[in-house]
């Protein structure tokens, strides 16, 4: 079965370039805290900004098969739009390798549909990682309420940021109601959810997953720990069809341990963790199925 990383992030070279001026030059303040800042722990960055090819030498060395890009919940409407065409060039130079999912800012109201339907037009095939929460847009908001009526509409599955409630405190830290994530699935049964972060433990709030949400396993080593019981949980709860595995790259998820990738360090915690005959869902079967790659 393909291995798929379902959680991925890259950004043009121009902010790979310098993170924090360019933060700063596109008014993106909450990027700058969560990305371009330096651990205090260990006085690296948080993060790597690698360009495509190293993703794809990343990719090689650990065994993934295909990584799905996803945007960022910008602040900015034209910062979104850079990202789509961005990760458009990125798929069409490598379409076996590469898919990729656009973003908005629901506030730019008619603009953020229209660009919804440029950039699926442009190749994208979902839309996230967005975060009503982060973009200062209420969840009942008409305009973010018709951004999810049109993803459904076209077909688009959602990644959507979601922040434990019980997770301990970072910067830029931002609180997400799991109630509200309830509310998005209910009002909106046409179109696939997929949780970010392991939905923040949704089934804690609501029980069992509603039929249409998934949760990914993004940055599963900061958030939850070395133990990882969140495997065990995480599978008894929402069971392993719900369940698609993703990184969080190029997030440095094992920063007490130089050297070690993400991407491969976290693939053989969730083969470990996982039992055998529910491996290949969970790493690839799942994001090929619900994410409609093929």
């Amino acid at each position: 079965m393909p291995v798929i990383d379902a959680h991925v992030h890259l950004y043009p070279p121009e902010a790979n370039r310098d993170p924090a001026g360019w933060a700063a030059a596109q008014n993106e303040p909450h990027w700058a805290v969560m990305c371009a800042r330096v651990r205090k722990t260990t006085g690296r960055p948080v993060q790597a900004f690698p360009s495509v090819d190293a993703l794809l030498r990343e990719m090689d060395a650990a065994g993934v098969d295909r990584a799905v890009l996803l945007g960022w919940y910008w602040e900015n409407h034209d910062t979104c739009v850079r990202q789509n065409r961005f990760y458009a060039e990125c798929v069409r130079a490598h379409p076996g390798r590469l898919s990729a999912f656009a973003t908005v800012h629901a506030g730019a109201g008619g603009a953020a549909l229209a660009e919804m339907k440029r950039a699926q037009d442009d190749g994208l095939t979902g839309l996230g990682e967005v975060s009503p929460h982060s973009q200062h847009v209420d969840v009942h908001d008409e305009r973010w309420r018709a951004v999810l009526a049109q993803a459904g509409e076209l077909g688009l599955p959602v990644n959507v940021h979601v922040t434990d409630p019980r997770v301990g405190k970072y910067p830029g830290r931002v609180e997400t109601p799991l109630a509200d994530f309830l509310g998005m699935a209910r009002a909106f049964p046409q179109v696939r959810f997929i949780l970010a972060h392991w939905g923040g433990r949704l089934w804690k709030e609501g029980g069992a997953l509603p039929e249409n949400v998934w949760v990914d396993t993004a940055a599963t080593p900061l958030l939850y720990g070395a133990d990882a019981e969140i495997w065990t949980e995480g599978l008894a709860a929402c069971g392993p069809e719900k369940i698609l595995w993703g990184t969080d790259y190029p997030l440095e998820l094992y920063p007490r341990e130089p050297g070690k990738g993400s991407m491969a360090g976290l693939l053989a915690e969730a083969r470990a963790r996982i039992p055998a005959r529910e491996r290949g869902e969970v790493s690839g079967e799942n994001a090929r199925r619900v994410l409609g790659l093929g």
